[in-house]
């Protein structure tokens, strides 16, 4: 078994992984100097269009650092005993979320290593697929009935796919 000091000293995958795309770079430059110019700048403009969204979730997970009671009021009302108001919370800030996925994955397991269900995560996931700003416009491509019965389809199905998720992986 391995001690806490010859784990520090080993690089964790993403950094390695980061490394050998630095380095594929160097080794790309004097021969491609434009595709990795290129390469760069998309890499600056991704960066600062994920910024804020990055940043807000930082936010949120230095105020659950900060406020202890915070994350024993969400453990509480997204944890094993939640019941109904855990389901519903999930669902609804799961319509309520907005932006890319992928920022939300470093809040999604800080909540997870509070105690917050599986099943709850994957119910947000799911919900996530509803995009209120977005409603409109598929009730005028697709009809009113259609956007209604698809968005209570998804926000109705959701929980059975939190629990599927749950019961399959064995949590």
């Amino acid at each position: 078994m391995s001690s806490n000091k010859e784990r520090s000293r080993k690089l964790p995958g993403g950094w390695l992984f980061l490394m050998a795309v630095v380095l594929l770079y160097v080794v790309l430059l004097p021969f491609q100097a434009e595709f990795v110019q290129n390469s760069f700048q998309r890499f600056l403009h991704m960066g600062r269009d994920l910024l804020p969204v990055l940043g807000l979730v930082f936010f949120f997970l230095w105020l659950f650092n900060l406020l202890g009671s915070l994350q024993e009021k969400a453990a509480s009302l997204t944890g094993r005993d939640s019941g109904t108001r855990g389901w519903l919370l999930s669902m609804a800030m799961g319509v309520l979320s907005h932006g890319p996925i992928y920022p939300w994955y470093p809040l999604l397991r800080e909540l997870r290593q509070k105690g917050t269900r599986p099943a709850l995560v994957a119910t947000f996931l799911y919900a996530r697929s509803i995009k209120l700003p977005w409603l409109p416009v598929m009730a005028h491509y697709f009809g009113l009935s259609y956007m209604l019965i698809l968005t209570l389809l998804i926000l109705l199905l959701s929980p059975l796919h939190g629990w599927l998720v749950e019961k399959l992986h064995g949590w």
